[in-house]
């Protein structure tokens, strides 16, 4: 037997040792260069990057991720221009200008629900615009459509139709249920709604890899002005909540959408105990 890899070399003694069959082990060429493969694994020895790359076989977790950070920030999370100007169908009464105003979430809201959501009348981020929950479960070629249509104006410059595909995915088979977990009154997370034993044990396992143990390693403050992990869980969980589903656009930031979402609010619950200064 031809071992390919040292990878492929310790699945082999490990199947030796245990008295199992070894894996077939395949080596092949493709478009990306050397690929190879263990058993119905592939990966390439030219890993794409992980922040704008795309993987050989995407898997949904990975659409419905990459999808909610183009909702987040496109240009950001599709590493291209940043528009220019305010975007056309921003209405007036809107607060925000420039490129600002072309992300999804400006106004459809990190709940989804636009004008009836955390975004109501009376908020900073308030337009009129309502949310999208009702392309729930529609069809991704329909939704794509609609975001290229006289309104939504994203050309094929901006998105191109791969990648219009993943955000459409993301809005019909990504959004979750914001209010079961978060009061949208308040903007809290809901006593109860996240198990915060167990979101310590993730944040401490996996985010504490990049913010610190106490969520302070990272800091996003201006001036004498600090912003962690904790101040923004405390005063917008429900970003965080988007973020730790998909991660921040343009970071090197892994997410849980590939587990259940109450994971991700258990995290967000933990994160909203830790220091805010």
């Amino acid at each position: 037997m031809k071992i390919l890899i040292g990878a492929a070399t310790l699945v082999a003694a490990t199947t030796m040792l245990l008295g199992l069959s070894a894996p077939v082990l395949a080596s092949g060429d493709d478009d990306n260069g050397d690929r190879r493969e263990i058993g119905d694994y592939e990966f390439s020895s030219g890993s794409p990057d992980f922040v704008h790359g795309v993987p050989i076989n995407p898997e949904e977790a990975w659409t419905l991720a990459v999808g909610g950070r183009i909702y987040d920030n496109w240009w950001n999370a599709l590493d291209v221009a940043e528009p220019r100007g305010t975007h056309p169908a921003y209405p007036e009464i809107g607060q925000k200008s420039g490129e600002q105003t072309w992300r999804c979430k400006s106004c459809h809201g990190w709940d989804f629900l636009g004008k009836d959501g955390i975004y109501a009348e009376g908020s900073s981020n308030y337009t009129g615009i309502g949310g999208i929950t009702g392309a729930i479960g529609r069809p991704v070629e329909q939704i794509a459509a609609l975001l290229r249509d006289e309104n939504h104006l994203y050309t094929t410059d901006m998105i191109n139709d791969e990648q219009m595909g993943w955000v459409a995915a993301f809005v019909s088979r990504g959004q979750i249920d914001v209010a079961k977990y978060i009061d949208l009154t308040t903007r809290t997370m809901i006593p109860g709604a996240g198990d915060i034993s167990r979101g310590r044990g993730i944040f401490q396992t996996v985010c504490a890899a990049c913010h610190g143990f106490d969520g302070r390693l990272l800091d996003w403050g201006d001036g004498d002005s600090s912003n962690f992990v904790g101040t923004e869980a405390s005063e917008l969980p429900d970003e965080v909540l988007h973020k730790v589903l998909s991660s921040h656009p343009g970071a090197a930031m892994v997410n849980l959408r590939a587990f259940p979402v109450q994971f991700s609010v258990d995290v967000v619950a933990y994160a909203a105990t830790l220091p805010v200064d």
